[in-house]
């Protein structure tokens, strides 16, 4: 068969359009190749990488990242990230804190029964309240230390440490009390806390945040 002319194609185009509505008209024509051409080629990347653990296991660098990671893994435990944000005490304060929340959703309970609506506000301290203190403190500071030692006997035990920075580990084993650690930071920055020593106790339905001196 003659191949159309290029007249035709776009005659047979603009007929097309007027028939359709369409507002454009394409056609595929062989221009050939320019040039010389190639097969792609492309490796498998779950081997490329099973090759790479090969050469570094029989070299010793496999080993020896295993080591680095196990070890990262255990100073972090020993000793978390410090929380960022907090400085020693410079300027003693006391502030009050009031926990009370408004609630987004109903609650229910196990029958499906309404207990609380949403868009009510309630305070945590209604239905329990802080049955110890809370002190958080940097533990590579020793005045902080000396001070937390010092308030753990005040309160006979009455008082939870956390820490804010150092090894809780080491702490629990000198001490041979449960130390814990505010995690990310998450209980200081609620509670609005700048500085530490820091004691948290409960007065009515608000919790007092004491930002104690440190003695040189």
């Amino acid at each position: 068969m003659k191949p159309k002319s290029p007249q035709l194609m776009v005659m047979a185009c603009l007929l097309t359009m007027a028939c359709t509505g369409a507002g454009s008209c394409a056609w595929g024509v062989d221009l050939g190749s320019i040039g010389p051409t190639y097969p792609i080629s492309e490796a498998n990347l779950l081997e490329f990488i099973a090759q790479r653990l090969r050469e570094k296991q029989a070299n010793g660098e496999l080993a020896r990242l295993q080591d680095q990671a196990r070890e990262r893994g255990i100073q972090a435990v020993r000793q978390p990230q410090p929380v960022a944000g907090l400085r020693t005490t410079q300027q003693p304060r006391t502030f009050y804190f009031d926990p009370s929340f408004t609630l987004d959703r109903n609650i229910l309970d196990p029958q499906g029964h309404l207990m609380f609506a949403a868009g009510s506000r309630h305070n945590p301290l209604d239905v329990v309240s802080l049955s110890r203190h809370l002190l958080f403190f940097d533990a590579r500071d020793a005045r902080q230390v000396s001070r937390a030692r010092e308030l753990i006997q005040r309160y006979q035990g009455q008082l939870k440490a956390i820490l804010t920075a150092g090894s809780y580990l080491d702490l629990m084993k000198a001490w041979r009390t449960p130390v814990y650690y505010d995690q990310q930071g998450v209980l200081t920055r609620r509670l609005g806390i700048a500085q530490v020593p820091a004691l948290v106790s409960q007065e009515g339905k608000r919790l007092r945040v004491d930002e104690l001196e440190v003695t040189p």
